[in-house]
């Protein structure tokens, strides 16, 4: 059956280190797909048909990817799986979304919406309400936010275990944000867990990150700052993007100290490259002003 082949290319990366969980959700997608048909090997024509059936160009290719990838990996222990072409559904990083940078009293109005979140009376809406916070004040993933422990909070800083690639950091605190985390901390002590889950909800756990996301998009149309369901607007990674951009912006504007400030930033946000880092320069309206001003000296022959 395609779907055991699958649960042994999975434990095959995961035994090397990788999470391979998006890869997971989209290959058993797949077989369930093929399986309807009677699909015990890979069949071309039945990968196209089902990246057809995604909801965009750029799903269409990580389905196809993913399902070349795992197909070379069945063919290699029985030919009869076949492998599909490189490259048919398009090659290519996404192109990344223009950032919407969040102005603070943005933050804390939505930070004030969330208490007002369903069920009344429960953990859930301090959770969101907290949850928002840490994001805006410590620029974390959702993902590294939501998978922390309430033992986390230790004298030194945040402790983040659950970063990109299994990276674990420690990060600082603002004596402002410490004391917040203590006092949702309290909070949620009054409430029962099921875990050790720092953030929980009603169920007791921590939120999926795409209830998370659901959330915030909510809470930005009712407050006017996003449009309707389809348009692009505010988003909840927005408030990684605003922290990074916010501390570019508050860097003194010479260059060792952008580069010295770039390679702290880098390592605070977790990035596996300082090249991710650089990125954020493109968003950052202050600096691009300086930075525009020493390419110009340059084009002359100035000194910059």
């Amino acid at each position: 059956m395609l779907s055991t082949q699958i649960a042994r290319y999975v434990s095959l990366y995961r035994s090397l280190g990788r999470k391979f969980s998006e890869q997971e959700r989209l290959l058993r997608q797949y077989a369930a797909f093929a399986e309807r048909f009677g699909d015990r090997h890979t069949r071309v024509q039945r990968i196209y048909d089902w990246c057809h059936t995604a909801s965009s160009q750029n799903v269409a290719r990580h389905r196809y990817d993913a399902a070349r990838n795992f197909s070379l990996f069945a063919h290699a222990e029985d030919p009869d799986n076949e492998v599909p072409p490189v490259g048919v559904f398009g090659r290519g990083k996404r192109p990344r979304p223009t950032p919407t940078i969040i102005e603070a009293d943005q933050v804390r109005a939505i930070m004030a919406a969330a208490l007002n979140v369903p069920p009344h009376g429960t953990i859930s809406p301090y959770t969101y309400h907290y949850l928002f916070g840490l994001l805006a004040a410590t620029g974390l993933r959702i993902s590294e936010a939501l998978a922390l422990q309430c033992n986390d909070l230790v004298e030194d800083g945040l402790v983040v275990r659950n970063g990109k690639f299994g990276k674990q950091r420690l990060i600082a605190l603002q004596p402002s944000t410490r004391q917040a985390l203590e006092a949702y901390i309290a909070i949620r002590a009054k409430h029962p867990a099921k875990c050790n889950d720092l953030f929980v909800t009603i169920r007791g756990r921590a939120p999926h990150k795409v209830r998370a996301h659901v959330v915030f998009v909510r809470l930005a149309r009712l407050l006017g700052y996003r449009g309707a369901t389809g348009t692009a607007g505010m988003r909840l990674h927005d408030l990684r993007h605003t922290f990074a951009v916010r501390s570019l912006e508050s860097c003194p504007r010479d260059r060792e100290a952008i580069a010295h400030h770039m390679a702290g930033l880098s390592v605070y946000l977790g990035h596996a490259s300082i090249a991710n880092t650089y990125w954020y320069l493109e968003a950052t309206p202050v600096l691009l002003r300086d930075i525009a001003a020493a390419s110009e000296q340059l084009f002359q022959g100035e000194a910059a």
